[in-house]
């Protein structure tokens, strides 16, 4: 009798002490907060909250988290919370009045809207720690500024202004005679060691920027270890391959030359002795460069070419610009569920994608239910930086012309667009999505594939 009077006291003094540290912490927005700048106003709601205490990578679990029960929770807790949003970078931007990522402002205004933050087993253990309804109201205004102030699409009707998802409006500038020149180099099988794989190989124009295949085949019919990503709209990447080790265009250039199962060269000074026995090109590169063929000047051709490689004009583009019949009724509704189940908070801005690293599996391990055992891609940034917390983080593909660029993943393990989203809703998402709902995505991503050189994909 006394051991279960024991047990119980102990069960209520468990659950009571996180109860109490919430109830006598300082954690709500305070009204004097609403005299502040939406920033500071947005950067109270963060603070005040404790919202860093598990999404920080120097979070430190609280002291009750030893305690039986509940501490395996808030330890799960603390570690979804920093593989799904870290915001350290926003806090000190906001601090430093800087300028806070699309892809953070996405992931912050669909925790506020689908009310996720916090989690549910995080505040079933702090009562009361939830967002309250005005706090929300601060920080879905304060990304709204944001958005005016930093990402306000300038072609997009007013309706759709301030939308997560852009227009391509953005132009680079390119030397013309450059890009003429590294078209040529792009095409050019003589940046292989044995004149067969040239950039277009893997990355084939007609066919979405990609090569449509599993994994590239390279120099000697050798497999690569990663799927081909699509060299389109690459130039709005934030860095370049799936772990993105090459900072830029003309980076990630330099690398497939010298890959053993890619183009297979030892060195760059082969490919310029290969290319200098040619004097009309020889003739090209003096006009352009006066160190005339070198690794810089090859590379710097290629990276002027794949700038021009972006696709506007497709018929989401057209919607969001005004031409409500550019898209069907469906394709609409999609992008409404597209938004709503929270896949707009990766994939944003005029690339719709490419703007962050994102961990391969926040809710469910897709690596363990793929059936096959853990690979070096897919280790993703780790691979570059050596950090453990960037473990299996891939950076977000753009969405643009996906529907040409199957199969899917840096493992290709989707076969079908539909397959894709089917996962991502899995896996990153874990919304209650429908079939009819994930249909709906699909042809809402169908409207996706734009125009090259004025020509529709």
């Amino acid at each position: 009798m006394k051991n279960k009077k024991l047990i119980i006291i102990l069960a209520i003094v468990v659950i009571m002490i996180p109860i109490a540290y919430n109830l006598f912490s300082d954690h709500t927005y305070h009204l004097e907060h609403a005299t502040e700048s939406v920033r500071n106003q947005a950067l109270a709601v963060l603070k005040d909250n404790d919202c860093m205490a598990c999404h920080s990578v120097n979070s430190v679990a609280p002291p009750y988290s030893v305690l039986p029960i509940i501490g395996e929770t808030i330890k799960k807790d603390m570690e979804f919370g920093k593989r799904s949003l870290l915001l350290d970078d926003v806090v000190a931007t906001l601090e430093n009045d800087g300028l806070v990522g699309e892809v953070d402002l996405a992931k912050i205004e669909h925790a506020v809207d689908a009310n996720t933050m916090p989690p549910k087993p995080y505040t079933a253990i702090h009562w009361g720690a939830n967002i309250k309804k005005n706090e929300a109201e601060v920080i879905k205004k304060w990304v709204a500024h944001e958005r005016m102030n930093n990402y306000k699409s300038m072609s997009a009707s007013a309706e759709f202004a301030l939308e997560p998802i852009r227009p391509i409006e953005t132009e680079f500038a390119v030397d013309a005679n450059k890009v003429a020149l590294g078209n040529q180099l792009f095409h050019d099988t003589r940046l292989s060691a044995n004149n067969t794989i040239s950039c277009a190989t893997c990355h084939d124009l007609a066919k979405g920027g990609t090569d449509q295949l599993p994994v590239s085949i390279g120099i000697h019919d050798q497999e690569g270890p990663i799927n081909s990503p699509t060299v389109y709209n690459a130039v709005y990447n934030l860095a370049q391959f799936w772990d993105g080790r090459a900072h830029d265009l003309q980076a990630q250039a330099a690398g497939p030359p010298m890959d053993a199962k890619e183009m297979g060269n030892n060195s760059f000074d082969d490919i310029v002795e290969r290319l200098s026995a040619d004097k009309e090109l020889v003739k090209q590169f003096a006009n352009l460069y006066t160190e005339g063929i070198t690794q810089n000047s090859i590379t710097d051709a290629i990276a002027e070419f794949e700038k021009t490689l972006v696709t506007p004009n497709a018929p989401f583009d057209k919607y969001l610009k005004g031409d409500k019949d550019a898209i069907t009724v469906r394709q609409a509704e999609g992008y409404d569920v597209f938004k709503r189940v929270g896949c707009v908070s990766c994939h944003v801005g005029e690339a719709i994608g490419g703007q962050s690293f994102e961990h391969m599996g926040i809710f469910d391990n897709g690596f363990a239910l793929r059936g096959s055992s853990i690979e070096t891609a897919d280790k993703g940034r780790a691979k570059f930086t050596g950090d453990e917390k960037d473990n299996f983080k891939q950076k977000t593909p753009t969405l643009r012309n996906i529907a040409l660029t199957a199969p899917y993943f840096h493992d290709a393990s989707a076969n079908s667009l539909e397959e894709a989203v089917s996962a991502m809703a899995k896996y990153q998402v874990k919304e209650n999505v429908t079939q009819e709902e994930i249909t709906l995505i699909t042809e809402f991503l169908e409207s996706l594939t734009g125009e090259y050189n004025g020509q529709s994909l």
